[in-house]
């Protein structure tokens, strides 16, 4: 009993974080959707129902063993390379240009204008800042070190794709903020002002400084505590410049949309697909490396872009198996793949393939790019 009890404590301390993780980050989306044929009964919903459910016990079976029976390999052991970033670097390079900074946190610079995926920059993806999946490493460069972004692309809003520190710190220097519905009036409730805000249904489209972004389905679910669940929308992107057509996948199952998706709006030059914090518990909310495999060529990509890994802690599997396994089976499909490191520049129009750095040993950041 006296073993076990530090650990009930610790549990008992991070479902009283996750109740209140509400309160730490702002109110309900409190606008009505009704309009939108994901909405009913005041929550949103996936075109598809849920084949499996935790529910409670089993949820808290997997609390239990994501605190507790971790493999010493879900973290890195050493610091891995990240190739830091100057504003005068980003400033300089051409067009068509790509950097990952973390998880899902892309970089790009198109036709001059910079945009930014998911902006995650906080050391935590927690509503607190002492508990709570810790980054592998820091970002390639500062928010304050950023140029100017046009715009900032939005998938969802649980916490390591939406964080509400970037968000206050990126808004001075971000024009527009484009998102499923109802993350768009979290934004505004932070203090976004509602003319900088897009907020788009499934299917739906704008139009920023000549870029075409297109608001496609996902299969997956929202919230930031335990009592606003699916309160908000969840999607996917279309990115497209008329030059270079990209497919961010945000989170997601595997369904049957990513084939619509193709068939609308394919071929992509390059689709950057959630492949991590995957498990046998939750296989309708996040994908197989062969289910993300699937995914890309359902969307008819050309390149294949594993994100959702290689930053934060949050499954079991050891952090690097999802680059070995969707590497392994991108070679057996004979799909071209790319990986780059965090932070360096991926060129577009020409992606390179990886050098699997994730296997290299232990080395400290780079210097700067």
């Amino acid at each position: 009993m006296k073993r076990r009890l530090p650990r009930f404590l610790l549990l008992i301390t991070v479902l009283t974080a996750m109740s209140i993780g509400l309160l730490t980050c702002g109110a309900h989306p409190a606008a009505s959707y009704d309009q939108s044929p994901q909405y009913g009964d005041g929550r949103f919903h996936n075109a598809a129902a849920k084949k499996t459910s935790l529910g409670a016990a089993r949820t808290l079976g997997v609390l239990w063993r994501f605190l507790f029976d971790k493999p010493a390999d879900a973290t890195p052991q050493a610091p891995i390379p990240v190739q830091a970033l100057t504003r005068q670097a980003l400033l300089d390079a051409p067009d068509d240009s790509l950097w990952r900074l973390g998880h899902s946190t892309m970089l790009l610079k198109l036709d001059g204008h910079f945009w930014l995926t998911d902006p995650v920059f906080s050391e935590r993806a927690s509503p607190l800042s002492f508990m709570g999946p810790k980054r592998f490493h820091a970002p390639p460069l500062s928010i304050e070190a950023l140029p100017p972004i046009t715009g900032v692309i939005i998938s969802h809003d649980h916490y390591d794709h939406l964080d509400h520190a970037a968000v206050l710190a990126l808004a001075p220097k971000v024009r527009h903020f484009v998102t499923p519905l109802g993350v768009g009036d979290r934004l505004i409730g932070w203090g976004v002002p509602a003319s900088q805000v897009t907020q788009l249904d499934w299917w739906q489209e704008t139009r920023v400084e000549g870029l075409k972004i297109v608001a496609t389905p996902a299969q997956h679910f929202s919230g930031r505590g335990l009592s606003d669940g699916n309160r908000t929308l969840w999607a996917s992107w279309v990115i497209d410049s008329g030059r270079l057509r990209l497919f961010f996948s945000g989170d997601s199952g595997y369904f049957d949309g990513f084939a619509r998706i193709g068939e609308r709006y394919g071929p992509f030059d390059l689709a950057m697909v959630e492949t991590g914090a995957y498990d046998a518990d939750w296989p309708d909310v996040h994908m197989q490396p062969e289910q993300s495999l699937q995914a890309h060529l359902d969307v008819r990509g050309k390149v294949l872009m594993p994100i959702h890994n290689g930053t934060f802690d949050l499954a079991l599997h050891p952090w690097t198996e999802p680059f070995e396994r969707i590497t392994a089976l991108a070679q057996q499909q004979g799909v071209a793949l790319t990986a780059p490191r965090m932070g360096e520049r991926l060129d577009l129009g020409a992606p390179a393939p990886s050098t699997h750095w994730w296997r290299g040993e232990a080395a400290l950041p780079l210097p700067a790019e």
